[in-house]
């Protein structure tokens, strides 16, 4: 599988099904009279970040693996998003980021030298970036927001989570 099908294919369709979850909180919040940005402050325990900063964080890691492994420049945010609205908004953002990027903008990404700001003089290879900290750090942000909304009560299931699957017919 190609490191393009890894990054940009599998975290955009990840960041489309954070989107549905997100109409399902909406649609949640109206069924019990309340509104739906008072989700995105809902965290799991005191000392951890809110569902807007999950979602921000899913965002900020699709766009900037691209970037890293492509040599592309990914756009940057300010993290202000207050509301449900503006953090569908953000995915909207980044998905349409993501769409252009070319699978053949991938070239050479295994050997890509990647720096992170936070990390300063160490890098790592795009292939041992992709595999130990991109995909990893993807997931995290975007399991711990399903389960901040599952927490407070909205109604998602594994089916939301992982909406697709590519199935053959297969001898019996």
């Amino acid at each position: 599988m190609s490191f393009y099908q890894l990054s940009v294919v599998q975290m955009s369709t990840m960041l489309r099904n954070l989107d549905g979850q997100l109409d399902k909180v909406v649609a949640f919040a109206e069924a019990k009279d309340i509104s739906p940005d008072s989700f995105v402050g809902f965290r799991l325990a005191p000392d951890m970040r809110p569902l807007a900063f999950q979602v921000q964080a899913a965002c900020d890691t699709a766009k900037f693996t691209a970037g890293r492994l492509t040599g592309l420049e990914a756009p940057k945010h300010e993290d202000d998003e207050t509301t449900i609205v503006q953090l569908k908004q953000r995915i909207a953002v980044t998905l349409e980021w993501l769409s252009s990027v070319d699978e053949s903008h991938f070239a050479g990404a295994a050997e890509r030298e990647v720096r992170l700001s936070f990390l300063p003089g160490k890098g790592a290879k795009g292939d041992d970036y992709l595999r130990e900290m991109a995909i990893p750090n993807f997931y995290f942000h975007v399991t711990t927001a399903y389960a901040l909304m599952r927490l407070a009560g909205v109604d998602l299931g594994k089916r939301d989570f992982i909406t697709t699957l590519t199935l053959h017919d297969v001898d019996a």
